[in-house]
């Protein structure tokens, strides 16, 4: 019985036949791929109008799960990306959230933030941090690298695996999409809207490869200037064709409402940000891509190699128009295109027959309550800022004595209590988390809150929303409190703009995701039994023959490996 047989018995308890030695051949790169904010039902909703050698090669190649969950609560990017890339749930990987409050410090921790680590160029490490919370400006460290996440990633053990001669990298707009996926031991690039380059950290480089410096200094982003986002094909063709132009879309510096959505001059203050709310953002981290893997000579030798690319566009296009946009719509489609490319280049250097490709998302997304409400769907947005001026707080207060305030901050998704107040009142802090968390229940939007207390003590009932939320509890970075909104309710601000929708939830619109393994000999199948994305990386190792990520929890996907191997129980 050969080495893959093996642990397939130990990750899957199965029993197994090999199929011969050329079906267990090792592919020369694994290339994963990560698009922000893809919900599970939209790269079939308009697969009619999709290409030949993206979405569709994918799905009519691949092994396709078409029941896939994140199982855990809060869906935000950082927590999916690290998810994926550990095969563990946030409460043992850390990411519980893009931000959480560190008590020691007194200060907000942007996920992967650390002064440490200095980005290579000056002033450019601010982007994704100050999207998230316009109030931490000032405060923001420039630094980069991994060190919060807490467990091992799939390729730290490829890494491990191979004696550090696997290459390995990530790569995205976003600098969380790709540090987690490049883990401890690879390296990460991403896209700075501040310098217009994409740009890394000490940690992982003294100085800029030769090839990094060219690609930055051709300056990519120019081409761009004076251009539109314009639709891909005739209006007429599209399902929101005759909807370009909806109430709760948001007009970001001139950006519009409809078609074409102007980028701007070249340097103008919002021109990359703007290139990112497009096509155009998916876009340069393709070309970045491609001269990686000439650069790097990735899948050129018989030492396994690993690469990710998040794209991100999806995500941003999302929170400003919705998925159910014509902006969207146009997104999909130029994705398709972008992901065609991306393979099409990928076969030409390493063969598709020798890369494993596996494509997920970091979460999924809620519809915008204006385009639900005209369906009659009930839905909402949620205001915590106005929490602590509610009579039912104000009634805790005199219960308990106190004048100041109770909730000292709400970063999503969890209430943070004042404990300095508690401390001077000498007061249970078990006792106001219960009393808090009860109150909050009773305010519009909120389905549920939940103390942390409840959470240690694991005094929850087994639901499937308290065991999303169980998932996603860390006793050193979670808050007091979490607090689930109820479906379709969130809060709608986004870097101070009123955005159509945003994540964040344990809601299925935020957990469905698409999971599809393809190439290197991966059979052509559709599985409609209940998969979960911690289930992708114990998957990729046993695939690559290399120990499990440390934290990893999920189950082997075993159809994937149909074709290499026989599995029955």
């Amino acid at each position: 019985m050969n080495r893959s047989c093996l642990q397939l018995l130990v990750l899957a308890s199965t029993t197994c036949i090999a199929l011969g030695s050329t079906a267990t051949a090792q592919p020369r790169l694994v290339l994963q791929i990560t698009v922000d904010q893809l919900r599970g039902d939209l790269p079939t909703r308009y697969y009619e109008r999709l290409g030949e050698g993206g979405f569709r090669y994918l799905w009519e190649n691949g092994t396709v799960y078409a029941n896939a969950h994140h199982a855990h609560a809060n869906n935000e990017t950082v927590v999916g990306h690290a998810t994926l890339a550990t095969g563990a749930h946030p409460a043992d990987h850390g990411m519980i959230a893009n931000l959480w409050f560190d008590r020691g410090k007194a200060e907000v921790i942007y996920n992967i933030e650390d002064p440490r680590y200095r980005l290579l160029t000056a002033g450019a490490g601010v982007d994704d941090a100050t999207e998230i919370d316009p109030t931490q400006r000032a405060a923001r460290s420039q630094g980069r690298s991994p060190a919060a996440l807490l467990v091992t990633t799939f390729s730290d053990q490829l890494a491990i695996h191979t004696g550090g001669r696997a290459k390995i990298f990530g790569v995205s707009v976003k600098d969380r999409g790709a540090v987690t996926m490049a883990g401890h031991a690879g390296k990460a690039f991403w896209f700075s809207k501040a310098s217009g380059e994409f740009v890394t950290s000490s940690y992982y480089y003294d100085a800029y490869p030769d090839w990094v410096r060219e690609f930055n200094q051709a300056n990519h982003v120019r081409a761009y200037g004076g251009q539109n986002w314009d639709l891909l094909h005739e209006r007429s063709t599209y399902l929101f064709g005759d909807k370009d132009d909806q109430p709760w879309e948001v007009d970001l510096a001139g950006y519009g409402r409809t078609f074409p959505h102007p980028f701007g001059p070249a340097d103008g203050k919002y021109f990359t940000t703007l290139l990112t709310i497009s096509p155009a953002g998916d876009q340069l981290t393709l070309d970045f891509t491609k001269r990686l893997i000439l650069s790097e000579k990735l899948g050129r030798d018989d030492v396994p190699d690993y690469l990710s690319i998040s794209l991100s566009s999806t995500d941003y296009v999302g929170h400003l128009f919705g998925p159910s946009s014509l902006e969207a719509e146009d997104q999909l489609l130029r994705l398709d295109r972008t992901l065609a490319d991306l393979l099409t280049f990928v076969d030409k250097r390493v063969g598709l027959e020798n890369t494993l490709v596996v494509l997920s998302a970091d979460h999924g997304a809620p519809e915008a309550p204006g385009f639900l409400h005209e369906l009659n769907i009930p839905a909402g947005y949620v205001k915590p800022g106005e929490w602590n001026r509610a009579e039912a707080i104000a009634n805790l207060q005199r219960k308990f004595g106190i004048a100041e305030e109770f909730i000292e901050r709400y970063s999503h998704p969890y209430v943070y209590l004042n404990r300095e107040v508690m401390n001077a009142h000498n007061l249970d802090p078990a006792e106001v988390e219960t009393a808090v968390a009860e109150a909050l229940t009773d305010f519009e939007g909120v389905h549920m809150a939940v103390s942390s207390t409840a959470l240690s003590q694991d005094a929850l009932s087994d639901t499937p929303i308290h065991n999303a939320v169980r998932r996603n509890f860390n006793p050193e970075r979670s808050g007091d409190i979490y607090v689930v909104f109820k479906p379709n309710w969130f809060i709608n601000d986004f870097d101070g703009l009123a955005v159509a929708s945003t994540h964040g939830s344990p809601w299925r619109y935020d957990s469905f995701v698409p999971i599809v393994f393809a190439g290197s000999d991966v059979p052509a199948q559709q599985i409609w039994r209940r998969v979960h994305t911690v289930d992708v990386a114990p998957t990729l190792s046993a695939f690559l023959n290399t120990a499990p990520p440390s934290g990893a929890v999920g189950t082997l996907l075993d159809e994937v490996f149909d074709r290499r191997l026989r599995v029955h129980d």
